[in-house]
């Protein structure tokens, strides 16, 4: 039953890529393999004169099952965040909503030949002019008890903690070794910051890597930043 369930699933994708031209971020971490009663949603890539552009087919879904993102991993997230932020709405406040449906994207699993999936039910995106060290000052007093790092991936592929920069491949073990050197016995959550100009390829991949440290002692906030750096606050400061 699993092996044909599984085969279903890659069957289904094949049958959309070879049509669609669906191409989905490889990986070779696995999150999640499995998932049941599920509907599809994809967003295609297309290209205009003047930009890329998602098309969207949710013909397929419905709004009892768990919904399965497939997204082109050559869009950016300007042209996706939007739309699924409305699709997210929708199913949390549809009249045939069910709970404990959740919500994931899909890659391909590179390392077990499958599809596996990433969760994102509860998170929550800040589009365009918010970023996440100007919201936790504003909100202070929700986060005085954890230790806070902000996280922000930029469209130059640079990639800066609370402003400072840090090598990719250096990410991981720097944000354990700091935590466990700051944290003072509090739980850490790492804020996450997306120019909207990166891919869902980036998106996805750098959402994976820090899935991998996530533990009892170090979250990822359920609150995204997709933002515009034109349009953020000049704070006269390095974000």
């Amino acid at each position: 039953m699993k092996l044909k369930f599984i085969s279903l699933l890659i069957l289904i994708s094949l049958i959309s890529c070879k049509e669609e031209n669906v191409q989905l971020p490889k990986s070779n971490v696995s999150v999640m393999t499995e998932i049941y009663d599920h509907s599809p949603i994809y967003m295609f890539y297309r290209e205009s004169e003047n930009d890329t552009l998602a098309e969207i087919n949710t013909k397929n879904k419905i709004g009892t099952t768990n919904w399965i993102f497939n997204v082109d991993k050559r869009l950016p997230l300007h042209a996706i965040i939007p739309e699924i932020s409305k699709l997210q709405h929708k199913k949390k406040n549809g009249m045939h909503k069910k709970e404990g449906t959740i919500n994931v994207f899909s890659y391909a699993d590179s390392l077990h030949k499958n599809l596996a999936f990433l969760p994102f039910t509860d998170v929550k995106y800040f589009y365009d002019k918010d970023f996440s060290k100007f919201y936790i000052k504003d909100h202070a007093e929700l986060y005085m008890a954890y230790n806070n790092l902000t996280v922000n991936f930029k469209k130059s592929e640079e990639v800066t903690v609370d402003g400072h920069k840090i090598e990719r491949e250096e990410l991981a073990d720097y944000l354990k070794e700091f935590s466990e050197f700051m944290s003072d016995g509090r739980k850490t959550i790492l804020h996450l910051n997306f120019d909207k100009y990166l891919t869902y390829n980036d998106y996805i991949q750098n959402k994976l890597l820090l899935w991998q440290i996530t533990s009892e002692v170090i979250q990822l906030s359920s609150y995204e930043f997709i933002y515009d750096e034109t349009k953020l606050p000049d704070c006269g400061c390095e974000l």
